[in-house]
């Protein structure tokens, strides 16, 4: 028997990743195409659906060339995606009407207040194992519904990222069970079904929403002739479901049993433990798992911005980095890291609130903002980074401690994925911030990796995901300095009291300068 090949790509929010795996799990090609999301104030975020259907088209085709791997190898595909927030609205023939507002987007306030005051809340968290708030998908449609009639009345289905690229591939049309429940307010996290009733409720008709639910696993069809000429694969190649990126990239890091948990870090944080339904919070989100969902949960704390004021901080004061990252072939982020490795850990006198999107969990607050205490003529860039990089690591201790806060048995060792894993600093940092040992998986590949265990499992190569353990190879373990953890729980203490402190005035501001936008 000749060797087969998995392929796994994530429609991320900032570029698209295919990789190819061997059988035995050997990663042996990758492929990355980069875009940027739509900005027309500080508060939204858009992304056309095109440029994730040529990111796709692209990286695969990339992807193969590089591992040298023929169409004929290919076992199957699995694609995951962003939460894609609304959904892209698309007419009868399956053509997008408006731009996906996507899950940093947090335009929705008026149609968050319109709930709190007309909807059972408890009701709906019993139905959907969520609360409310302008991040989960279903304001979002209501944002769209009420500010965009032309648009709703013609809007046919509305549809995430990962299914509208997979109909694109397929001309078949399905959500798997994590997408849905990401949407929130309208999925019966119980019946793993569109709830009637919320939807009812909320005015927001279910024939909009996809009829087809299916498990990650499922194949939702097979590659076109017209999709096999844009990405090189063969007609018929099976296409399975995949899922939402942070559910996938735990898959990826080996999470399949209850108390498992994995902090996902790239644009954004996403920190998710695996249950059984057990417990649910209004300050986490929940949906079913990428693997057994009709058993598992998967409930997370994501924090808006990770990745992305590390980015934003590169982009805005490291210039010099990039300059000499041109000329040596050292990423800017290496250099950056070389700078701070001397500071002490606290960034001597520095903290940061890392809401440079609002926030999401567990504070929930759209009009929360970044800001930076302690500021002195002594402190330097280096330490700037450093504290943007501490930032990021409290806001993950606040969220792991809300999940044992629900009751969950949440095991000691967390695992990581993303880009983050490639920096020992950062890494160090979350350890000796959260005080729990940190493994990072070999490859830091994520969601791509969950994508290729799926191909394996949806196409009965695998008989379970057991089987693929073997697959999941953690190259180092950080474990935490108790010198650093006492340091840095004082720390932790100003972090958590400053947001309280000057939440009205970050309110106060955030009315003050959106007088100033303009909105259409």
């Amino acid at each position: 028997m000749s060797q087969e090949y998995f392929l796994g790509t994530d429609i991320g929010t900032l570029a698209t990743k295919t990789i190819v795996v061997s059988s035995d799990g050997e990663i042996i090609g990758s492929s990355n195409e980069k875009y940027d999301v739509i900005q027309k104030n500080p508060t939204w975020a858009e992304q056309w659906p095109e440029v994730w259907e040529e990111g796709v088209y692209k990286s695969i085709s990339k992807c193969l060339d590089k591992a040298d791997v023929s169409a004929d190898e290919v076992r199957g595909i699995s694609i995951s995606g962003l939460y894609g927030g609304s959904g892209i609205p698309v007419d009868e023939n399956f053509e997008p009407l408006h731009s996906c507002i996507i899950w940093m987007d947090r335009r929705a306030t008026s149609q968050v207040q319109w709930i709190m005051e007309n909807i059972d809340i408890d009701e709906m968290f019993q139905i959907t194992g969520n609360y409310v708030d302008t991040y989960y998908g279903f304001t979002k449609i209501l944002w769209l519904k009420e500010n965009k009639p032309s648009v709703w009345d013609k809007t046919h289905k509305l549809v995430p990222p990962s299914s509208y690229v997979e109909y694109k591939l397929t001309d078949n049309l399905a959500i798997d069970y994590s997408s849905a429940g990401n949407i929130g307010g309208i999925f019966d996290i119980n019946e793993l079904e569109w709830s009637e009733v919320m939807c009812e409720e909320l005015g927001i008709p279910v024939e909009k929403m996809p009829e087809k639910l299916v498990r990650s696993e499922d194949v939702v069809g097979e590659i076109t002739s017209e999709a096999s000429r844009k990405c090189g694969l063969k007609k018929g190649t099976p296409v399975i479901a995949g899922g939402i990126d942070a559910p996938m990239a735990t898959l990826g890091a080996g999470a399949f049993e209850r108390g498992d948990n994995v902090a996902m870090m790239g644009t954004s944080m996403c920190w998710g433990v695996i249950h059984e339904g057990e417990n649910f919070s209004k300050k986490l989100v929940s949906m079913p798992h990428v693997a057994d969902p009709e058993k598992k949960v998967y409930t997370f704390g994501g924090a808006a911005t990770a990745g992305a004021i590390v980015n934003w901080f590169k982009g805005q004061f490291g210039q010099m980095e990039e300059e000499v990252g041109k000329n040596t072939g050292i990423d800017p982020f290496k250099l950056l890291d070389m700078e701070a490795e001397d500071i002490p850990p606290g960034s001597e006198g520095l903290v940061v609130l890392p809401y440079f999107k609002g926030e999401r969990c567990p504070i929930w607050d759209v009009n929360a903002r970044g800001n930076v205490l302690g500021l002195t003529l002594y402190h330097t860039k280096a330490h700037l980074f450093r504290a943007f990089l501490e930032a990021v690591g409290y806001s993950l201790r606040h969220n792991i401690e809300v999940g044992g806060e629900m009751g969950l048995d949440v095991k000691d060792v967390c695992k990581i994925v993303g880009g983050i894993s490639s920096s020992s600093l950062w890494t160090e940092i979350l350890t000796d911030i959260t005080g729990k040992k940190i493994v990072a998986p070999s490859g830091g590949v994520g969601a791509p990796l969950g994508n290729a265990l799926l191909v394996g499992v949806g196409t009965d190569l695998f008989d379970d995901y057991d089987e693929i353990r073997s697959w999941i190879k953690s190259d180092e373990i950080f474990s935490p300095s108790k010198e650093n953890q006492k340091i840095y729980d004082r720390y932790y203490e100003i972090y958590r009291k400053l947001y309280k402190d000057i939440k009205d005035d970050m309110h106060k501001l955030t009315e003050i300068s959106e007088k100033n936008y303009h909105r259409s």
